[in-house]
């Protein structure tokens, strides 16, 4: 065989991608061969999809067989090659100046075909280096095989619990999507009802009143004509004066209230935005008492522990311990103890021009022979709802100028109005 066909028939036996002689050659569908590793590798790193390295086709399935042909004509090749190539002095053996060109299987040194027929080495079983070369590659294949079988797996694991998670994503964001559905439609009847509860409870209320407005016009009649016969009695004898006793009329009282019905959620959302420290203990009256946390704030009529001398005030007033420019801000008070009481925000008097109760948006609890009453403190607006018994949680958002006020107790709004205020303030009376 010429030179020139040998050349050809050399590059046929070697791999277009690593440009060496086939090692576990495998032959894809296109017909062109490359060594599996290097296969493997390329398509592992490369982008899908997967084509042939040569001309690009893309093979219809990714696990070959190995071409048993091609790996024993391209491991005859390597071992016809000189092992002197690459050789440096040390393929040179000292002692007999031959070229080692065997292998001692059990001392796995090289040696020179004098030293493996020394009583040394006679004994050991010796093979060409070529030979144990070939060895030594497959038996790296071996170790190599279930590695990337390893790596494939986990990446396959990878991918499917990648995939799975996915997917349970998207099945949870359902869940999540349909019961937020079903709260928006929860939250519309709710409205539905509170509102119509409430025209219902207006209406009964109005004809309340004109059922008294008829008896206090009727009371109003009967009473001058009392009046006329008090008069005459005036000039009565004595005698039949004391004799005569008469009974006044008395209308039936209306008492506007009605129900405050809970919203659901509410509270949940206020607390997202609890103030930790709502009123100072500087500024806070003898009177006041504040809880470890100064979240809670309790005020009451009866004041055992005050000073003597203190008890002889009738009102005291608390200051938040900070001021809000921006944002959402949420406290409570306990009022459960307190007759009289004005719960709001206002402008900081330290940093305006103005008195600290110009701009001021209060809600003013007052009570006056045992009856209690509920209203704006500077904008007079009589509330036709249940006074709050226990706490009372107010609500700033700075940014879109809104102050609320909550019954606690009953997660229900009391009040809501669109102030440009920033301190938290209390003012309190007992009597």
């Amino acid at each position: 065989m010429d030179s020139g066909t040998l050349q050809a028939f050399q590059r046929e036996l070697c791999c277009s991608i690593c440009r060496n002689y086939l090692i576990d050659p495998v032959t894809i569908d296109c017909g062109h061969s490359f060594c599996r590793p290097c296969l493997c590798l390329l398509w592992e790193e490369g982008q899908a999809p997967k084509g042939c390295p040569v001309c690009g086709k893309i093979p219809q399935r990714a696990d070959f067989d190995t071409n048993i042909a091609l790996k024993k004509l391209a491991s005859l090749a390597r071992q016809s090659r000189p092992h002197n190539i690459n050789s440096s002095e040390k393929q040179i053996c000292v002692l007999h100046e031959e070229e080692k060109g065997l292998f001692c299987e059990a001392e796995q040194r090289l040696l020179c075909g004098s030293c493996s027929e020394s009583p040394e080495h006679e004994a050991h079983g010796h093979s060409p280096i070529g030979w144990a070369a070939e060895e030594c590659r497959e038996k790296l294949l071996k170790k190599m095989d279930p590695l990337w079988r390893s790596t494939q797996e986990m990446q396959n694991n990878l991918n499917q619990e990648i995939i799975s998670l996915q997917d349970y994503a998207a099945f949870r964001k359902g869940m999540i999507r349909y019961q937020y559905q079903k709260m928006r439609q929860f939250l519309l009847e709710e409205e539905q009802l509170h509102l119509e509860t409430l025209d219902r409870e207006a209406e009964e209320i109005v004809r309340q009143f004109q059922d008294s407005e008829v008896r206090i016009i009727q009371h109003i009649k009967k009473t001058k004509d009392i009046y006329r016969e008090l008069w005459e009695m005036c000039h009565m004898p004595d005698v039949k004066l004391l004799q005569v006793r008469r009974e006044g009329l008395s209308s039936r009282p209306v008492k506007p209230e009605l129900t405050s019905r809970p919203i659901t959620g509410v509270l949940d959302m206020l607390n997202k935005f609890r103030v930790d420290d709502p009123l100072s203990k500087e500024r806070a009256s003898h009177y006041m008492n504040l809880s470890e946390d100064v979240r809670n704030v309790i005020f009451g009529d009866d004041h055992d522990g005050a000073p003597r001398e203190s008890q002889r005030a009738q009102n005291f007033a608390a200051w938040g311990a900070q001021a809000f420019s921006s944002g959402k801000h949420y406290w409570e008070v306990d009022v459960t103890h307190s007759s009289n009481w004005i719960l709001g925000v206002c402008k900081d008097s330290r940093t305006a021009n103005t008195n600290a109760f110009e701009e001021a948006f209060f809600l003013f609890s007052s009570k006056r022979n045992n009856l209690y009453s509920l209203s704006n403190i500077f904008a007079p607006l009589t509330h036709y709802v249940q006074r709050p018994v226990g706490r009372v949680g107010v609500f700033l958002d700075y940014d879109n100028t809104v102050v609320s006020f909550y019954d606690v107790s009953k997660g229900s709004l009391i009040y809501s109005f669109f102030p440009s205020s920033l301190k938290p303030n209390i003012v309190c009376s007992h009597s």
